[in-house]
């Protein structure tokens, strides 16, 4: 435990970046075939992919079957991460393109009616009310742009990624990026009207 402390780096890197400092340990181990680090990794991903996949496929059966797709590229491929990005872009770039792939196969839109109530976070139940209906009104509004909008827009509201990061994951430029929000926020602005127009 000792050793792992006090790397090359110095003791103040887990101080400073303790998330990216146990990502780089787990995905490391499971470069090195350790079973109980991707089961680790499995859990810290979990519910963030879920919820970015539930936005993309619309396919309640087939977000899992895509969650477990990408974490499977994560197991065979750990090894070869070799720190160029953040471990969590390298994985939403993967589960990207198998929802996009995913999405082609079954490109007819399957409403989630689980959606609107499915738990997301460790918020208070009025927190939690709240934004459950903040992101359910969203969801209504974002259902009719296209998978690559809704990924723009779904990295921004849901998961905080800035331009850069998320043109990483989506294999674009970063004026692409913007573009896409751009109309998509024109977009949601119109089906949100009163509801949240000042919020997007």
């Amino acid at each position: 435990m000792g050793a792992e402390r006090t790397d090359s780096r110095g003791p103040s890197v887990a101080r400073e970046q303790p998330d990216a400092r146990s990502d780089l340990r787990l995905i490391a181990l499971v470069g090195e075939g350790d079973g109980e680090a991707f089961h680790e990794l499995y859990r810290k991903y979990q519910s963030r992919l879920a919820r970015f996949l539930s936005n993309l496929v619309r396919h309640p059966h087939l977000v899992e079957e895509v969650l477990d797709d990408t974490m499977m590229v994560v197991w065979e491929r750990g090894g070869s991460f070799k720190g160029e990005s953040k471990l969590s872009t390298w994985i939403f770039a993967i589960a990207y393109r198998k929802a996009m792939r995913a999405a082609l196969r079954h490109d007819e839109p399957v409403e989630d009616k689980e959606a609107e109530v499915r738990a997301s976070g460790e918020a208070s139940p009025e927190d939690e009310y709240g934004s459950s209906k903040v992101h359910g009104l969203l969801r209504e509004a974002m259902a009719e742009l296209s998978p690559e909008h809704r990924a723009v827009v779904d990295l921004t509201y849901f998961h905080e990624l800035g331009y850069r990061e998320i043109a990483e994951i989506l294999g674009c430029p970063v004026d692409t990026v913007k573009t896409r929000m751009f109309y998509a926020r024109r977009h949601l602005r119109r089906c949100l009207a009163g509801d949240l127009s000042d919020w997007i």
